[in-house]
């Protein structure tokens, strides 16, 4: 017998969609998508919040699809399939990224590289995302979802897969001695990580923030300070959440000789001039872009074996903005979650 195709989906649904950057969002009553070949639709039902949903609220990340709904720390039941879809059955758990579709066919993509494709387009950036209670998504680049419920894997979607990203380009188990610059979602996800891996964490926070000190010395941090402060002992390798430019000398002045600086965010304040010994004696600074479907597949697998614990904090979809703003604001530790 053929499988069903889709299950009874409303016609409309409730969203919360950007139409001019430095603006709330606006709550709107919008038609449900149709999932097209190869896609399928998502009944949403969890969608972290991502500072990189800042970035294209804010008006930093400057080529959005306008009017455009934001998330993509997606995590929903699938409703629908489109024509040649493989992978996914109706009601499965999946996750759907921030990397939504690449061309295939670029040098970047033939390499394995997809993260750089010039063609790549982004989950609630250039295609619709996860702040409205359905979204349609390209089936090959959503990961089946399992060991979580869909609040707690949301922040995996991204906090989670770029923090892997950026763990392993800083060179994964290797460094013993790591430091993390801005202890927020990617921050609290990788902590576990390095910690279950035999890695000393070194967690720099915002001066006189002592909730995410509290917080990183929770997840087994051993030594925390403001990122105005020098570490005790130089680092292996440090990565940099935090989107500030006057941390790149800063990180690359505590790591020892051989030792690497990584840059995990899409959006940084510029970087000031620092003087060249500060990246002597073999330094290197790296950044990283977006994440690939070979990311996705590795870190779900790894977290729940951990296990990787999420601290989430819930809002209602109609209070995107107030979780924004939260975001902006450093109020909560851990991750802002939006449930339909």
């Amino acid at each position: 017998m053929e499988r069903p195709r889709v299950l009874e989906t409303a016609e409309t649904m409730r969203a919360m969609r950007l139409h001019t950057p430095g603006e709330p969002l606006v709550p709107e009553t919008v038609s449900v998508p149709h999932p097209g070949t190869g896609e399928v639709l998502v009944r949403v039902l969890a969608c972290g919040v991502c500072r990189t949903d800042l970035h294209v609220v804010d008006g930093e990340l400057t080529k959005p699809k306008l009017p455009v709904i934001p998330g993509h720390e997606i995590v929903g039941r699938v409703e629908a399939l489109g024509e040649n879809v493989a992978g996914f059955e109706i009601g499965d758990l999946v996750g759907v990224p921030w990397l939504g579709w690449t061309c295939g066919d670029c040098e970047h993509c033939r390499a394995g590289r997809e993260n750089l494709c010039p063609k790549a387009e982004f989950t609630g950036y250039t295609r619709d995302g996860g702040y409205a209670e359905y979204t349609a998504a390209d089936a090959r680049y959503c990961f089946a979802v399992s060991g979580y419920t869909a609040e707690a894997a949301a922040p995996l979607l991204c906090a989670g897969l770029i923090g892997y990203r950026s763990w392993r380009m800083a060179g994964g188990d290797e460094p013993h001695r790591l430091g993390v610059y801005g202890f927020g979602a990617a921050a609290h996800i990788l902590a576990q990580v390095a910690v279950a891996r035999g890695q000393q964490v070194y967690a720099f926070t915002r001066p006189g923030d002592t909730a995410a000190q509290d917080f990183a010395r929770r997840l087994g941090a051993v030594w925390v300070g403001g990122a105005d402060e020098t570490p005790p002992e130089r680092l292996d390798a440090a990565i940099l959440f935090a989107p500030v430019g006057d941390l790149v000398p800063t990180a690359l002045s505590h790591v020892r000789p051989g030792g690497r600086v990584v840059s995990g965010g899409i959006h940084m304040s510029d970087i000031p001039s620092f003087p060249y010994r500060l990246l002597w004696e073999e330094r290197s600074l790296h950044s990283v872009a977006n994440l690939t479907r070979r990311d996705g597949e590795e870190f779900l697998a790894l977290a729940p074996t951990i296990p990787v614990q999420t601290e989430t904090r819930p809002y209602p979809l109609e209070q995107a903005n107030q979780a924004l703003d939260d975001l902006r604001q450093g109020r909560f530790t851990g991750a802002a979650v939006l449930i339909p």
